[in-house]
């Protein structure tokens, strides 16, 4: 469970970061929503909570796990990460959208995949991942209203105005690179004299 809270810290304190950030420079402000309660709250945890919970069981669960024992570490994550990435094109109807788009798509959710493989590879267990996975998502539907669900804890003030190209290639960085890169570190830091040895599969 330390790996849970950990990763569900760290991901919940950069997405903030994120989408705070992207506001600032878009010139619009979060007020809360009156309509948005205790119970609201507690049904969005739940929604954000089940969805990270499913897509680790089915990207870092049985798959990876095999993958890891046939290809390696490196290679079972790549392939779990770009196997991530394209499931967002279905998830967020991303097809004739143009490839750019789909390809920024496939980069930033890559990237998180790529971050959960690895939590679960290190530390052979679904807890870290989840966390990681869990933290961001709260943060982003539950509290600034960034995705599936609507309008949630906080919306947006105003319209705003579109990121620039420096902005927009910053952000992207620090979402596909930074902080992927940052629990990577971590992750071989702390888990450096640890014996990462899975039990072999039934044949």
């Amino acid at each position: 469970m330390k790996g849970f809270f950990i990763g569900l810290i760290f991901m919940a304190l950069f997405c903030t970061i994120n989408l705070l950030g992207q506001s600032y420079f878009k010139d619009i402000g979060y007020v809360r929503n009156p309509d948005y309660g205790i119970w609201e709250s507690i049904n969005g945890i739940w929604w954000a909570f089940k969805a990270a919970l499913l897509e680790e069981l089915i990207f870092r669960g049985a798959l990876l796990y095999l993958l890891i024992k046939r290809l390696g570490v490196n290679w079972a994550c790549i392939i779990s990460a770009s196997a991530f990435g394209i499931y967002h094109w279905f998830s967020y109807q991303m097809f004739g959208s143009g490839l750019i788009p789909m390809a920024y798509v496939f980069l930033l959710t890559g990237a998180g995949g790529w971050m959960f493989a690895y939590a679960f590879a290190k530390t052979k267990s679904l807890y870290t991942p989840l966390g990681l996975h869990f933290g961001w998502i709260v943060i982003s539907i539950v509290v600034f209203s960034a995705g599936p669900l609507g309008n949630s804890l906080f919306v947006p003030d105003g319209e705003g105005v579109d990121l620039g190209g420096w902005e927009q290639l910053s952000f992207f960085i620090l979402q596909t690179l930074v902080v992927p890169g940052i629990v990577t570190w971590y992750l071989i830091k702390n888990t450096r004299k640890t014996k990462l040895e899975f039990p072999n599969p039934p044949e």
